[in-house]
């Protein structure tokens, strides 16, 4: 009885003992067994029933691809439309001698074509249409544009084929060329005058003392041509048929004379005279006034 006692109470101690091993997880034997506290299941062994250790779950296997990294998308920047130049014209340089233009430079361009035989005129230092059908004429002959403007190009060929006008070329005494003188004009004291040329040259002994450009009658009223002399002279001379004034008068050819005319010098050659031999500029007809006596030739010719 004693023995049995002694049993059961090693058998409860080491039941206790399984027990507390089981909650702090500890493994104990019991009748050779292990025992780790938890309870197993129905139908199971007792080795079955111990917990096994959880096995380590196999990693997957990972398969690594490379994959571009996405370039985030960027909206192309707006097309900015570049406004065109606007086409001009290409540049043009300014003429030599420009049309339209009075001046020094004018007379000298005027001078060098009347050498050159295509200015057909004493210079006037004006750069009008007739100069520049002038220049025009010399283009085509020289092979150049016949623009009838001064560009460097022409004036430097003008240049070239011309020497210096002197100052009697620069400033003639009339704007057209004197013409060839009347044989009856080359001795002697004489007015002569040229309808063709329309200039009068006052000479003595075939040299030419001085020059002025004069205008004619009408068809009406015309000078009458011929070889005449001077019969009176009248300084303030104011005519009795019209009633206009007759300065510095020379008459060779009853009411016909030579004289000053303020009509001339503001009209031109736009108006005529009523026979008298007109002269536009008063100083050189005063002066030849002064020179010329009665009885001196008065030559008319065409």
């Amino acid at each position: 009885m004693h023995g049995r006692s002694v049993v059961r109470t090693a058998l409860a101690t080491a039941a206790a003992a399984a027990l507390v091993a089981g909650c702090r997880g500890e493994a104990v034997t019991l009748n050779g067994q292990r025992h780790t506290g938890a309870e197993p299941r129905a139908g199971a062994s007792a080795a079955s029933a111990a917990p096994r250790a959880p096995a380590a779950a196999p990693r997957p296997h990972r398969t690594f691809t490379h994959t571009p990294r996405a370039t985030p998308h960027r909206a192309a920047p707006p097309r900015t439309r570049v406004a065109a130049k606007p086409r001009t014209a290409p540049r043009v340089a300014p003429p030599v001698v420009a049309f339209g233009t009075s001046g020094e430079r004018v007379r000298e361009l005027q001078a060098r074509l009347r050498r050159l035989g295509h200015f057909d005129r004493n210079p006037t230092g004006y750069f009008g249409t007739v100069t520049r059908a002038s220049v025009a004429s010399y283009q085509r002959a020289r092979g150049l544009a016949a623009t009838g403007s001064v560009d460097s190009r022409t004036w430097a060929s003008l240049r070239s084929r011309t020497t210096a006008p002197t100052r009697d070329e620069l400033y003639p005494p009339t704007t057209n060329p004197l013409a060839k003188p009347d044989s009856r004009c080359l001795t002697g004291r004489v007015l002569c005058i040229s309808k063709g040329s329309r200039t009068l040259a006052w000479m003595i002994n075939g040299r030419v003392v001085s020059a002025m450009d004069v205008r004619f009658g009408s068809q009406y009223t015309p000078t009458r041509e011929g070889l005449f002399q001077v019969n009176f002279k009248s300084r303030d001379h104011v005519s009795t048929i019209y009633h206009t004034p007759m300065p510095y008068a020379m008459f060779f050819s009853g009411g016909q004379a030579v004289h000053y005319s303020a009509d001339f010098a503001a009209r031109g050659y736009s108006g005529a005279s009523h026979g008298c031999v007109n002269v536009r500029d008063k100083k050189k007809i005063a002066a030849v006034f002064g020179q010329v006596k009665a009885g001196d030739k008065v030559v008319v010719y065409k």
